[in-house]
């Protein structure tokens, strides 16, 4: 697995995850709609946007599993929205996972960023699973121009890490953890072999 710039040919894998809707439908955006040019035009504004930074998550072959993102940074209160969005094909194969650390640690060694936020609905149990699994909590006190981001939905589950010794992954601190990039060996009915030696 790898984190690289979005290209081209990435386009036509990413309409793959705006076209299927249990991916989609409890985002904020109508990406149903989407179609492979807008997919291009999006991967073109990514090479000069210095606000967001978004990211292709990548196989070992460089194909194309979905895109990881830092929005809205905001250089003065060191912060930004965390977003990610993968298709079908690499769910439950550890990408989410690999593609979120990977952009949580650019947000804070490259870009000094102090914290990542994100939402999610709270009918999305998929995410919300997913985020309480790895130890995330719940941020109830949102700042005010971020939650005007998000004016008329109502049903939002807020997560932030900071990067610092006392906070982190809810109450857990996020320098305790340490991501290993374990080699998966996967087979096509009988699950996957994940093997180390240390």
């Amino acid at each position: 697995m790898n984190l690289r710039k979005l290209e081209a040919k990435d386009a036509p894998l990413m309409l793959e995850w705006t076209r299927d809707e249990s991916v989609t439908r409890d985002l904020s955006a109508n990406f149903g709609k989407k179609t492979e040019r807008d997919c291009l035009s999006f991967i073109e504004l990514a090479k000069e946007d210095t606000s967001n930074i978004h990211l292709a998550i990548v196989s070992d072959e460089d194909e194309y599993m979905g895109t990881v993102s830092l929005k809205h940074i905001d250089k003065v209160n060191k912060r930004a929205e965390f977003a990610i969005a993968i298709r079908e094909k690499a769910m439950g194969r550890g990408y989410s996972w690999f593609g979120m650390n990977e952009i949580i640690k650019l947000g804070f060694n490259v870009y000094k960023l102090d914290a990542i936020y994100w939402c999610v609905s709270k009918k999305n149990t998929r995410a919300c699973k997913f985020y309480d699994k790895h130890g995330f909590y719940e941020m109830l006190d949102v700042d005010d121009d971020i939650l005007r981001m998000y004016e008329g939905f109502t049903d939002l589950k807020w997560y932030i890490v900071k990067n610092d010794k006392k906070s982190g992954y809810g109450r857990r601190p996020y320098r305790l953890f340490s991501l290993l990039n374990i080699k998966t060996i996967g087979t096509e009915n009988a699950g996957q072999l994940s093997y180390l030696e240390g």
